[in-house]
């Protein structure tokens, strides 16, 4: 699902809404979760999932195409964790071990 298509079944579902509104808001929350995430905060939305910050360290890498050494700057990655309910419901059909 893309941007677009989630701004438009939130629209479908909520006629009393403009879209563009919607759109603004769909906006909006991206905006503060990757403000927060840009902060180093964690974003947690109960059952859905959290999403945080994981800092890797320098290294020592390989081009594969040339089999090379090159050196791998430190960098923040973003990390997303899935909720228990997101999960559950993602693994409802799968067979019990």
């Amino acid at each position: 699902m893309t941007k677009s298509e989630l701004i438009a079944r939130i629209a479908e579902r909520n006629p009393h809404l403009y879209q563009r509104d919607v759109e603004r808001i769909v906006s909006t929350i991206f905006e503060e979760i990757a403000g927060a995430l840009g902060r180093g905060d964690r974003v947690e939305l109960r059952g859905f999932g959290a999403f945080s910050v994981k800092h890797r360290d320098s290294r020592m890498g390989r081009n594969p195409r040339t089999g090379e050494t090159v050196s791998v700057v430190a960098k923040a990655a973003p990390y997303f964790k899935t909720g228990k309910q997101l999960r559950e419901l993602l693994n409802k059909d799968a067979p019990v071990s």
